[in-house]
């Protein structure tokens, strides 16, 4: 903090501030060095593994990680892969990434889920997000399904953990899908901000949350997530968010209008949602 303090001044010298603030002057002139484009380039690579081998064995630790990877050739400690493990939200025991962090200051909503009887389309939605390897890079997926049906009614690509990928896939769903009466997520800092609950409540739709570490209390779109990657991300390996997009919005009209699900009784999920509205 102090350091922060010491900048150009005509009046005194930046050696005399440090002084003056007991700050270590070699610390003001340090400059981290930029990580090389090898370097780079390998975090991607075990980045991408480790989402791999999460959404295939989501019990594996760091220390099973670390075993699994030097497996296949990567020179890794269980350090480094904490690291990358906590910079991508992915847990042990868990069958998700669990990318959105709560954030402790914020309200959280109980679980309106359990036996709950949901029997209609825009009963209840639920909304999640997961991270998507590229051959070069990575983007984060929002997606939100419908509980009844199984109908992928909203997703939303975006290079950050941020808010507004969240907002925006679930008002373009409500745009062309309508309001649905409940949207279910996990305590995650994006759907405990201030603007995700206002969207909520200016639109009369009840917020319900996971109960911490029961990842089963969303499991059907982390089943979703699963398909997604093991049926296209992986296989495809997308070389620009360009690429990604069209391919996601391939496999979602397929998976909607083309798929048909056996807990569906051999229909697709668009047959079950639309069916209500064209009785």
């Amino acid at each position: 903090m102090r350091k922060g303090l010491v900048q150009s001044h005509d009046g005194l010298s930046r050696k005399r501030q440090c002084e003056l603030l007991s700050v270590n002057r070699s610390s003001v002139y340090y400059k981290p060095a930029e990580p090389t484009d090898e370097a780079k380039e390998l975090e991607e690579k075990i980045k991408g593994r480790l989402d791999f081998w999460h959404t295939k064995h989501p019990s594996f630790g760091a220390r099973k990680m670390r075993d699994v990877l030097r497996g296949e050739a990567y020179t890794v400690g269980k350090k480094r892969i904490r690291r990358y493990m906590n910079e991508m939200g992915i847990h042990a025991i868990y069958p998700k990434e669990n990318l959105s962090k709560r954030n402790q200051q914020n309200r959280i909503y109980p679980y309106l889920l359990r036996k709950m009887p949901i029997y209609l389309p825009n009963q209840v939605w639920a909304i999640d997000i997961t991270y998507i390897k590229m051959r070069h890079g990575h983007m984060y997926l929002t997606a939100i399904l419908d509980w009844h049906s199984r109908f992928i009614v909203g997703w939303e690509l975006s290079n950050t953990l941020d808010t507004a990928p969240v907002l925006n896939a679930v008002k373009e769903a409500m745009q062309v899908h309508g309001i649905p009466g409940i949207i279910n997520s996990d305590q995650g800092s994006q759907f405990t901000s201030d603007e995700y609950t206002a969207l909520l409540r200016e639109n009369r739709i009840r917020q319900s949350m996971d109960g911490k570490a029961r990842w089963v209390d969303n499991v059907l779109i982390e089943r979703w997530f699963r398909s997604l990657k093991c049926e296209d991300i992986y296989i495809n390996e997308y070389e620009s968010p360009r690429a990604l997009r069209i391919g996601i919005r391939e496999y979602v009209d397929a998976y909607n209008h083309e798929r048909p699900h056996q807990s569906l009784g051999g229909r697709t999920p668009e047959k079950i949602y639309q069916a209500v509205f064209a009785a």
